[in-house]
């Protein structure tokens, strides 16, 4: 039975990977090594921004091993969202990385790049065709907020990278990409099944997290055939378990049978997970089931202010008893202060040991801790109102005469001189909305460049 093996070295490129894991998927002879570089888990920060949220120092050390590897053995190295987001500066960025290690290294490949970030010309001309839809729970787009949005990338789907493959690339860095793009698209040209193809890229995006004890710092192999796949993790410290490999599949969606992406839907209702040996799961029946018309993910974020926060804490009892109230009354004494300047700005107080994580989702309303962490944050339309908001916010709630209140020194505790720090520009997601399109190569325009060559 045909059997196409790829290497998921870890969950986001730059996130580092044993060597002995490696060397070990290395020894099982992989078609393929492929790598997720980017997630928008960390927020709109670093798209609007156009920088990385990984380390350039660990993103290079993970290219390294990981294209010495592709070379030596003729395999190619697919690297998806590049530089964390996928636009085009990040795209620059980690591409500049690897040309630097191609002229270190001595090497020389055809390294295929493909673009992603969109112009807002497009998308404003694609709105006004009804081509652009809301991504629940996004609002409808507006053309005030496509004028606004700093970036915009399109999430590709495996097709942009087929074609690049069959272009000769031995080395893929593609912009913002559908998560299991690149661990499906050099299976797909093989013929396999798209349903399985892209079922084991979902697992093997996040490295060896489906395995137990989970991971996104280790290896994962996933080994597609013709009405199945496998996966394994390479350490032998971890084994991946139905349960493991079951609840990675039910990771980041709202429907546990349904996970939709570019140009259809990956149908997990006759889906079936079998424990292969003691460290392997077997999985089958999964099933791609292409939709009426071809969509693809729109992401956009744009600068929304300037941040200053001030970390403290607190271990009076007291206060503690009566945060609710002193953070109320700060808020107040901050409003009062400036009204005459007319500041447009947001103040928020996060309160770990008391609601810091979950807000107001959280369960557990009484406050039970001898501590309590507190989080001033600022934002404001320029970086000096922030400032001001911020400074005068910690200094009133350091004093604040509450009743009961016994020591005068202050109320708070600061870790750090300066207590207040200028975060800079901030960013929301603004555009997380469904374009339909044509064909699902043509947004995503690629080029061959000769590294170790020059372009």
């Amino acid at each position: 039975m045909r059997e196409y093996r790829v290497l998921s070295p870890t969950a986001i490129l730059g996130y580092g990977f044993p060597e002995e894991s490696f060397r070990a998927g290395l020894d099982r002879n992989p078609h393929l090594i492929a790598v997720d570089a980017g997630s928008t888990d960390p927020g709109p920060y670093y798209l609007g921004a156009g920088v990385s949220f990984t380390d350039r120092a660990a993103v290079k050390r993970d290219l390294e091993l990981m294209i010495e590897a592709g070379l030596a053995r003729d395999i190619p190295v697919v690297i998806g969202t590049a530089g964390g987001c996928g636009a085009e500066a990040h795209l620059q960025w980690n591409m500049d990385i690897i040309l630097e290690l191609a002229q270190e290294r001595s090497w020389s490949f055809p390294l295929g790049v493909i673009h992603a970030e969109l112009h807002k010309d497009y998308i404003l001309k694609a709105f006004r065709d009804n081509r652009i839809s809301p991504l629940h729970p996004a609002p409808e787009l507006t053309e005030d907020e496509i004028t606004a949005t700093e970036r915009v990338v399109g999430q590709m789907g495996p097709e942009a990278v087929m074609a690049v493959l069959k272009r000769g690339a031995k080395v893929v860095l593609a912009g913002r990409s559908y998560d299991p793009a690149v661990f499906s698209a050099s299976a797909l040209m093989e013929g396999f099944d798209k349903g399985l193809a892209i079922h084991m890229g979902k697992i093997l995006e996040c490295g060896a997290i489906a395995a137990s004890p989970g991971s996104g710092s280790d290896c994962l192999l996933g080994t597609l055939k013709e009405d199945c796949f496998i996966v394994e993790p390479l350490n032998p410290n971890r084994c991946c378990t139905t349960t493991s490999v079951a609840a990675h599949t039910l990771y980041e969606k709202t429907n546990p049978y349904i996970l939709p992406g570019p140009g259809g839907i990956l149908d997990l209702s006759e889906t079936t997970f079998t424990q292969e040996n003691e460290r392997a799961v077997r999985v089958s029946g999964s099933k791609f089931v292409p939709s009426e018309n071809y969509t693809i993910k729109l992401e956009g974020a744009k600068r929304v202010g300037f941040r200053t926060v001030s970390i403290a804490g607190c271990r009076d009892p007291i206060m503690i008893g009566q945060i609710d109230h002193i953070v109320e009354a700060v808020r107040e004494r901050v409003k009062d202060n400036f009204k005459r300047n007319g500041f447009e700005y947001f103040l928020h107080f996060n309160i770990y040991g008391k609601n810091g994580v979950m807000g107001n989702l959280e369960p557990q309303r009484s406050v039970i801790t001898h501590e309590l962490g507190i989080i001033i944050e600022a934002v404001a339309e320029t970086q000096d109102i922030a400032n001001t908001i911020c400074s005068f916010a910690r200094s009133t709630m350091l004093h604040y005469g509450y009743p009961g209140r016994v020591a005068t020194a202050g109320n708070l505790a600061f870790p750090y001189s300066p207590s207040d720090f200028k975060a800079g520009a901030v960013y929301n997601f603004n555009i997380y909305h469904l374009l339909q399109v044509d064909d699902p190569v043509a947004l995503f325009p690629s080029e061959i460049i000769n590294a170790g060559e020059g372009r």
